[in-house]
């Protein structure tokens, strides 16, 4: 008997296993799966923690809030645009939810659309999305390397890092990131889960460092009421929605990790979580750092003298070269982690939206190394562009304003479109979303729209008054640089052969993996209404 029974459960066909059944739900968006579901939630939350990097990007962006507003600026800026990016955040989970895939916010605009317009309104979300996450790369690690030669200038305050220097070491820090990214993609869980236990840690050192060691303390009224905007030029109300530009850059990574996706097991469930988790993190992280930093704040126009202050402030407030490089050395391991995790992303960014044709090039670009695990094309070429993008430097001082300016308005204006068609569609592909907004979607979805308008025209103002050809903001400049090669290669090329996601390519349309189809949902999306849906004509 027990070799019959034996042989009885071989006999039993294997049950699907988790990676299995996102595999397929995949392959009914249009894709096969190619990259190894080995990341947890807690990953993703991590790296989307890592990305926002909060005290690295607070730090390395304090002199803006500084020369606009101060203290009300950092930290009332912060908690409003923490909301907002809470909100912008749960909107994109609600449509993540439903379309798990790593095209991300791209594949999103275009099977939200009608069939007239995905091609389009993809293809220019695509491109918005691809210069987000590599100039949010290259903001990340352009800063760290400014912060990395800002630790010499702690023991040597003469030392100031030219032009050439500065640039060498963000090359190297560039090819740490994409050393790690390539030969180092299995440890990618354990780094993003490290990641969250080493800013926590870190902000707890700083916090308590600071408070005790501190020779003297604000007052209450100043670190939740000064406002002085005098050292920017700018009016004084508008000087403060300038500052905003710091909360901004720093909390606006977090819709890049929907390209992670594919290599997720449960994506439509886990994915979203990790997108809100991470913003609601992130807030209450930014407001425990920044109320400590307030309260030991040295002589605001002494740190306005450095391009990196915060290795100044650390230094003054512990007394000693040695104790600011301690705690320089926390956010510089921050540092790390951002930069790692906004590669990673870049580069499954660039592998989704090359494999449907969108990059000249795309051929390289979407292939898989198979030994590796990662599209290591991807990879490279982000690091590519990231590095030639890092000798605008030569050019201007201000260069580090523009790759923040360019990240935040590509990053939140690629974020916005697919909300804005989802108002437009009447919210009708979503209402079954496993992360449903309800009856406050429509809500919350007009204030993102009105926010991203908004924003894209602040952050492309400079910093301060009045300005020159090499402290000027030129995010508008590099902006219009990539809008003029996405607008040559979709009339070379895209026009005629770029159709958005192959379901749609192949004459298909899926209402997503969440079981919409059941809810009658499919019967009022993704056609125009003169145009008969080619899915149902097949029926």
């Amino acid at each position: 008997m027990k070799p019959e029974a034996s042989h009885a459960s071989t006999m039993e066909p294997r049950r699907p296993s988790a990676s299995d059944a996102a595999d397929a739900a995949l392959a009914s968006l249009g894709y096969k799966g190619e990259l190894p579901r080995n990341l947890s939630m807690m990953s993703i939350l991590g790296l989307s923690f890592a990305i926002m990097a909060v005290p690295f990007g607070l730090s390395t962006t304090l002199y803006i809030t500084l020369y606009n507003g101060q203290s009300v600026a950092v930290l009332w800026g912060w908690v409003l645009v923490s909301l907002i990016s809470i909100c912008i955040a749960a909107s994109l989970a609600e449509i993540c939810a439903v379309f798990p895939t790593a095209g991300g916010v791209y594949y999103w605009s275009a099977m939200l659309s009608t069939r007239r317009w995905a091609p389009m309104v993809s293809f220019v979300d695509g491109w918005l999305t691809l210069v987000g996450n590599w100039t949010v790369t290259l903001s990340i690690n352009f800063s760290g390397a400014q912060l990395i030669l800002s630790a010499i200038s702690i023991f040597n305050p003469d030392y100031v890092a030219s032009q050439w220097q500065t640039v060498l070491c963000f090359w190297a820090v560039m090819l740490v990131c994409a050393a790690v990214n390539a030969f180092g993609s299995r440890y990618l869980d354990l780094i993003n889960k490290a990641c969250i236990y080493w800013t926590a840690a870190s902000v707890l050192i700083i916090m308590v460092t600071l408070l005790v060691m501190a020779p003297s303390r604000r007052s209450g009224a100043f670190v939740f009421g000064h406002y002085d905007a005098s050292a920017s030029g700018w009016p004084t109300g508008w000087s403060f929605f300038v500052g905003l530009l710091q909360p901004a850059y720093t909390l606006t990574g977090y819709g890049m990790v929907a390209a992670m996706c594919e290599e997720v097991q449960n994506p439509e469930r886990e994915v979203p979580k990790a997108i809100v988790l991470s913003v609601v993190a992130a807030g209450i992280t930014g407001v425990i750092y920044i109320v400590p930093l307030l309260f030991v704040l040295p002589d605001v126009a002494m740190l306005l003298q450095e391009a990196q202050p915060i290795g100044l402030l650390f230094k003054t407030v512990t007394g000693s070269a040695a104790g600011g490089f301690g705690l320089l050395f926390l956010i510089l391991g921050i540092l790390m982690f951002a930069g790692i995790g906004a590669l990673t992303a870049a580069s499954r960014c660039t592998y989704a939206f090359a494999r449907d044709g969108a990059i000249p090039g795309y051929h390289l670009w979407s292939r898989v190394d198979k030994k590796l695990g990662m599209p290591l094309w991807a990879l490279a070429l982000s690091t590519v562009v990231d590095c030639v993008l890092g000798c605008i430097y030569f050019g201007s001082s201000a260069a580090f304003n523009s790759f923040t300016g360019v990240a935040t308005i590509c990053l939140s204006m690629s974020y916005g479109v697919p909300v804005l068609v989802l108002l437009v569609r009447r919210r009708e592909l979503v209402k079954s979303s496993p992360f449903s907004l309800g009856k406050f979607g429509t809500i919350i979805n007009m204030l993102c729209v009105v926010w991203i308008v908004f924003a894209v025209v602040i952050f492309c103002m400079p910093v301060s008054l009045p300005v020159d050809p090499s402290t000027m903001n030129y995010a508008s400049v590099v902006f219009a640089g990539f809008a003029a090669i996405a607008i040559a290669w979709y009339f070379a090329y895209a026009r005629r052969n770029f159709h958005g996601p192959p379901v749609l390519g192949n004459g298909e349309f899926v209402p997503g993996v969440t079981g919409v189809r059941h809810h009658g949902a499919e019967a009022n999306v993704g056609t125009d209404s003169e145009t008969p849906d080619p899915a149902s004509e097949k029926n």
